[in-house]
């Protein structure tokens, strides 16, 4: 058999997959359109202010707490092993392994969110010392600390949730129960902070702190259902010593380094933002709350392709570890390889062209200004370059859990904040004759440094299972720039034309986003399908079978 070819089996495999990866694209583009509308919410009350600078310091240390301990390291350890009880050992004993790990989880986590609290000053001082220099700015990104940092513990409990859900082929309520967090935080910060807060002497942005709490709830309770319908509702259950949670343990230390390199590289990257100044010598505000926009609007494309894909693959992967099919395995992973590719690829560069239109449409309104959207617009060009390595590195650092390996992420994250932190300075203060970009610098900094993670996470791969079918790959890849570059050139074409025959920049932008995006993505698929990219092919025969399936029902 060549190295292309399949089986019917391995068709029906890859059908599903698609079918997994489509549920979970669909729920998790609601999810990211309601995060955009939470943050254009937010855009619309602060702005890009020191007031918005705070709350963002201490929403990002809350997401550093849950990449640590909850939805990236529990996860990545989670999935595997109870995916691998489900399919080896009964229902009781899967229960047994998931009471044990709430148990933990409640005991474990819930200590975590005391410390956090009492020690909240602390992680401002360690991430955003420059707000010092601004009168008020320091005490309140601490106040926003203490006050999300109990969103931890409902995140980790959803995360467990999630990851049973996902492990038993369950993805669309799972994927969807962002959207609850989005919406109850908006609303019920919203309430807290201008409809109750006047009354109960809470502030504005002190109640949209107090939102991410009930939203966390939300997000939590959206799921439970689902879990009580597997027969698998949690019961209190002490077994530290138990053989599944030892794995999950064993999994989750490195796991905790190795799946927290880009918020701990997005934290060290606030604090140099933090502390820039300007021309005459003072603390800026600004940069922090345009990264922070910015990044939050890669997480739409994020979303949909790294984490759909990412999440649709992982408990596929871990099952066939469990089968020792590695031959599978390793077709499974490259094939998700060049399905993100091909999604974020021309994702990317769309960004590239359209995000200043993008975020003037979404952002500015109330206290975003003019100038706050062409800031953000730059920051989000930097970010974009590094779509596709996230997208990798969020396939393959699992994928190495799931062969119960943990180290080499967690090694290949140390590098990668390290050379992040050298990075960023150079790239912002500049060195010899480069005089550095300024805040950019921090967001072409990440994106180069999530490359680099990914190159060297598929070489490592590689060396691992004897080949991750490279040379596909690489064929692959060469197809999906040369059909993104059609596909830009169209598009920057469409925006040239927009901007000279619309007089106003506020329809020009609508007409950049309403007629570029629809034409570039008509571009690209033509092209992708005349250069023979076969997973694009696969993706359009399995929708038509189900579409013949569905007629002949």
């Amino acid at each position: 058999m060549s190295e292309t070819a399949t089986t019917p089996e391995r068709e029906s495999a890859h059908d599903g997959f698609l079918r997994s990866a489509g549920i979970v694209s669909a729920a998790v583009a609601v999810s990211r359109i309601t995060g955009l509308v939470r943050e254009s919410v937010l855009g619309w009350l602060f702005g890009a202010s020191a007031t918005f600078d705070a709350y963002a310091v201490g929403y990002r240390v809350t997401n550093l707490a849950r990449d640590l301990f909850a939805e990236g390291a529990l996860s990545s350890a989670f999935v595997p092993t109870f995916t691998r009880y489900r399919a080896t050992k009964t229902l009781a004993e899967a229960r047994e392994l998931s009471n044990i790990t709430g148990t933990l989880l409640i005991a474990i986590v819930g200590a975590i969110c005391a410390l956090g609290m009492l020690f909240s000053a602390g992680f401002v001082e360690l991430f955003a010392p420059g707000f010092h220099a601004v009168p008020g700015k320091f005490e309140l990104a601490t106040r926003m600390v203490r006050t999300m940092f109990p969103f931890l513990l409902l995140v980790a409990l959803a995360a467990q949730a999630q990851g049973i859900l996902f492990a038993c082929g369950r993805f669309g309520v799972s994927a969807l129960s962002s959207s609850l967090f989005n919406v109850g935080s908006v609303l019920s910060g919203l309430v807290l902070g201008y409809w109750l807060g006047p009354r109960l002497r809470v502030s504005p942005v002190q109640g949209m702190a107090y939102g991410i709490l009930f939203g966390g709830a939300a997000q939590l309770a959206f799921q439970l259902p689902g879990v009580w319908r597997l027969g698998l509702a949690w019961k209190p259950r002490w077994n530290p010593s138990h053989e599944g949670v030892r794995q999950i343990l064993r999994l989750m230390g490195p796991a905790t380094l190795g799946g927290a390199a880009l918020q701990i590289n997005l934290l060290v990257n606030t604090n140099i933002a933090a502390g820039l100044r300007d021309g005459a010598g003072h603390i800026m505000n600004g940069p922090v709350s345009w990264l922070s926009y910015a990044f939050r609007f890669l997480q739409l494309p994020m979303g949909l392709f790294a984490v759909s894909i990412a999440s649709a693959t992982l408990p596929r992967i871990s099952k066939h570890v469990a089968e020792g099919d590695l031959s599978a395995f390793r077709e499974t992973l490259s094939r998700s390889i060049i399905t993100a590719l091909l999604l974020t690829v021309p994702s990317s560069a769309g960004l590239l062209l359209l995000g200043e239109s993008m975020i003037g449409i979404v952002y500015q309104h109330g206290h975003f200004l003019a100038f706050d959207t062409r800031q953000t617009g730059v920051a989000l060009s930097f970010y974009a370059l590094g779509l596709a390595g996230y997208a990798v590195v969020k396939l393959l650092a699992p994928a190495f859990y799931a062969l119960g390996d943990a180290r080499t992420p967690m090694l290949v994250s140390i590098v990668s904040v390290l050379i992040n932190g050298l990075s960023a300075i150079v790239l912002v203060h500049g060195v010899g004759a480069f005089h550095g970009l300024g805040y950019p610098g921090l967001a072409l900094s990440l994106s180069l440094v999530t490359t680099f993670n990914a190159l060297l996470l598929i070489v490592l791969m590689r060396q691992r299972i004897g080949g991750v079918r490279g040379r596909v790959i690489a064929i692959s890849l060469a197809k999906i720039l040369a059909a993104t570059v059609a596909m830009a050139a169209v598009v920057y074409a469409v925006t040239t034309a927009s901007h000279a025959w619309v007089g106003s920049v506020g329809h020009a932008r609508i007409a950049n986003v309403v007629l570029g995006v629809p034409a570039g993505a008509l571009v690209f698929y033509a092209a992708a399908s005349a250069l023979g990219i076969a997973e694009l092919a696969d993706a359009r025969d399995a929708v038509l079978r189900k579409v013949r399936k569905a007629a002949r029902a």
